[in-house]
């Protein structure tokens, strides 16, 4: 079943917000796309231990859909799809920093796990070594 627009009516901004950014991995994407500046799909996917194909192209659509995720197709065959974030979505991410801030206190004082995906970002090429 497809979703309805997100336009409210909201109780206050911190709701508003929340609804552009709901779902598990919508602030990791945001998080791939600030770091990379541009990925393909199975990049993002690489970068992002855990997901679904199914729920990746779901909240990259929607990302889309929002004004948060640019998506250029390449006229190539095989097609090329590469993912960047529009303006928009550079000041959601810079609006989550705090939040971001926030979570590495509480990692910090749980003593929680992180997960390390620097070694799958280390194996992925930067985008600037294929120019």
């Amino acid at each position: 079943m497809a979703r309805l627009p997100r336009s409210g009516p909201y109780i206050c901004g911190i709701d508003a917000g929340l609804d552009v950014v709901s779902g598990k991995w919508k602030g990791l994407i945001l998080w791939e796309l600030d770091a990379h500046q541009v990925l393909r799909f199975s990049e993002l996917r690489r970068g992002l231990p855990g997901v679904s194909e199914k729920m990746l192209t779901q909240h990259l659509r929607e990302m889309e859909a929002d004004g948060l995720v640019h998506r250029k197709v390449y006229a190539e065959v095989p097609p090329r799809v590469e993912y960047s974030l529009t303006e928009h979505g550079h000041t959601l991410n810079r609006a989550l920093g705090p939040l971001g801030a926030w979570g590495i206190e509480r990692i910090r004082r749980e003593g929680s796990e992180v997960v390390d995906v620097a070694e799958t970002s280390a194996r992925r090429p930067s985008p600037q070594a294929a120019e």
